[in-house]
């Protein structure tokens, strides 16, 4: 049965064999539980993977054991990064192994020698049989493993086809009670759909203990990998990096990467004053209102949430009386970064404001604040940080939410202009 009758999903049903003449399990007297102040602690070192960026991300490193689920879409530079990152650990003396189920130990090797990943202690088996791979891990007993893909591999006990949703669920189970049993560092590479969630059943992201997701755009050169599971640390960090010709470098200082570059300043654009982690960055914002030809209007975003735009919109115009119904708008992030927080709402808007009266933000200004649906201006974390990273940039004047501005250090150089509502920082933006 291809699609469930019930929910009307596709791929979902899985056949499970029933065991007839199942002896049944003699009752037992049960283990006796341990309070949780008796319990030993893990004494064991985290282990560097020799990127600063990823082991940020990480929370300091590989705990042994651990089962990390790394995803992204196809060609963004999984297989190199990881590849990279075997690499550095069998220069370190780990032993490594890298099990590949999509391509041949050739193309393996011409990778590593062109991001220079080339080692006696990195093993490569390609093998799509997951029982044959389990044998050769209990073999070999490498310090860590990566499966790459978890959706290419088969287990010869499911009778169905790989990438299905039972095999991904046997395989997984396997690989983590693999891992814990043997105290082996595993990664899963993960495919993705096309909606940027992991492929296979929700349980696979349950059962690992690090789910990293490898963000970017193929027409930009920069990367971002973000933890959105971590039982082993925090979930708020980010690995920027850059892809190159001789594969993944680090920037460990992103300073100016995403603002403009040239000195003119043009209508619809704004420097929005956003936090990745613990990293403040700055990023330019460009918005585009104009006339559509349409009885429905487009409404397109790139690198932020369309749900976000479209109550930005809302809101200046009923608070601030900027209409665009009728007109077209296009949003776009400099630098194929992905702004998620709340704090990029009046950047957004003001940019959006700048491109309708066709009016540029004052120069050398900068801007950040949560916008309500009263149209009022909320506090964000972190303020101090971010003014003092637009500081360091060479930047003057800021726009930042009124409340808790009191309580600011003074920064040499620095206008700070605080807002309670929209309307205020749009007169705070274009005044003069």
């Amino acid at each position: 049965m291809g699609r469930c009758p019930d929910c009307s999903t596709w791929g979902s049903v899985v056949e499970e064999i029933r065991e007839s003449g199942r002896e049944k399990r003699p009752a037992t007297a049960g283990v006796d539980p341990v309070p949780v102040t008796r319990i030993p602690e893990d004494s064991s070192q985290r282990i560097p993977t020799g990127l600063d960026e990823l082991d940020r991300v990480l929370g300091g490193g590989m705990v042994p054991g651990s089962v990390i689920l790394l995803g992204g879409d196809p060609g963004i530079g999984k297989s190199t990064l990881i590849l990279q990152v075997l690499a550095l650990l069998a220069a370190s003396g780990q032993k490594v192994l890298y099990v590949t189920a999509e391509e041949s130990m050739r193309q393996i090797r011409m990778r590593a020698q062109r991001v220079g990943s080339e080692s006696e202690n990195l093993l490569v088996l390609a093998e799509t049989d997951f029982a044959e791979v389990a044998a050769t891990i209990r073999k070999t007993t490498p310090d860590t493993v990566v499966l790459d893909s978890v959706q290419a591999l088969y287990h010869p006990d499911i009778g169905s086809s790989s990438g299905s949703i039972s095999q991904v669920r046997e395989i997984a189970g396997e690989a983590v009670a693999l891992a814990k049993g043997e105290e082996i560092t595993t990664w899963l590479i993960g495919h993705v759909t096309k909606e940027g969630a992991i492929a296979g059943p929700r349980a696979l992201e349950h059962l690992v203990d690090t789910v990293l997701y490898f963000e970017g755009d193929s027409s930009h050169a920069y990367r971002i990998l973000r933890a959105v599971k971590n039982r082993y640390g925090s979930t708020n960090e980010i690995a920027l990096l850059e892809m190159t010709g001789q594969g993944l470098i680090q920037v460990s200082d992103p300073a100016g990467l995403f603002m403009p570059s040239g000195s003119r300043i043009s209508p619809g654009s704004a420097l929005v004053m956003g936090v990745e982690g613990t990293r403040p960055l700055l990023v330019e914002v460009q918005a585009l209102v104009a006339q559509t030809p349409f009885p429905n209007p487009r409404r397109t975003v790139s690198g932020s949430e369309l749900s976000r735009v479209l109550l930005i919109l809302a809101v200046l115009d009923k608070r601030a009386g900027i209409q665009t119904g009728g007109l077209d708008v296009f949003i776009n992030v400099a630098g194929g970064l992905k702004l998620t927080e709340p704090a990029t709402d009046l950047g957004l808007a003001l940019a959006l404001v700048s491109s309708v009266r066709e009016k540029p933000i004052l120069e050398k200004t900068a801007v950040c604040g949560e916008l309500g649906l009263a149209g009022e201006v909320r506090p964000v974390t972190r303020l101090e940080a971010r003014i003092r990273e637009a500081a360091r940039l060479g930047l003057t004047r800021v726009i930042v939410p009124a409340a808790g501005i009191d309580k600011l250090p003074g920064i040499k150089g620095m206008e700070i202009v605080g807002v309670e509502a929209v309307e205020d920082a749009i007169e705070a933006a274009f005044q003069g």
